[in-house]
């Protein structure tokens, strides 16, 4: 994958597939000199054995096919921009995955287009608890998907129309609200 943003997608679906009903993604673009991401989720988690094959490009849990390439990926790309990837996992407990990449390395994939990435989880996934923590330096945002579903109605989907344009327009706004005050804008 070219993007982080599709890296993050897919780790994503893995928490989804892994039964979590509740996923944090923390996004940092400047977390001393490193650019990073975590996920952490409440899915039934991994066993140690199976944390020490992660990385494997041909283990997987999936029944469809053979091979995992989401972990192993990243994992690469990690290590050939300087950084490093960190998994933590208990069984029933869930798991956490941070990816750090050296931010002006030469050879760290572009974001890409993490709103996008945000919207389109969302309305795959209606009924997820999703919280995004979106930092640089020390500027902040937090959106948390229950916090708008609480503010507009029970009854919203992240799927209709105006919502979903809503969506977008806000995770833009305050994502550059926060690369400016974090500098990079």
């Amino acid at each position: 994958m070219k993007e982080i943003s599709l890296h993050i997608l897919d780790l994503m679906q893995n928490s989804i597939e892994a039964g979590a009903n509740w996923i944090l993604l923390e996004v940092n673009e400047d977390e001393d000199g490193f650019f990073t991401f975590s996920i952490t989720d409440n899915g039934r988690g991994m066993n140690e054995d199976m944390l020490k094959k992660i990385r494997d490009p041909f283990v997987t849990t999936r029944l469809t096919r053979n091979v995992g390439l989401g972990i192993p990926f990243v994992d690469m790309t990690t290590a050939q921009s300087g950084g490093r990837l960190i998994i933590k996992s208990k069984p029933g407990e869930g798991t956490f995955l941070k990816a750090s990449y050296l931010r002006n390395h030469l050879d760290r994939p572009p974001l890409g287009d993490v709103v996008n990435t945000v919207k389109v989880f969302l309305v795959g996934n209606p009924g997820l608890h999703f919280v995004m923590h979106y930092k640089v330096r020390q500027a902040e945002f937090i959106f948390d998907s229950q916090s708008v579903i609480k503010r507009l109605g029970e009854h919203i989907d992240f799927s209709y129309p105006e919502i979903y344009s809503w969506l977008d327009a806000y995770l833009k706004q305050e994502i550059d609200k926060v690369r400016e005050a974090g500098g990079l804008k």
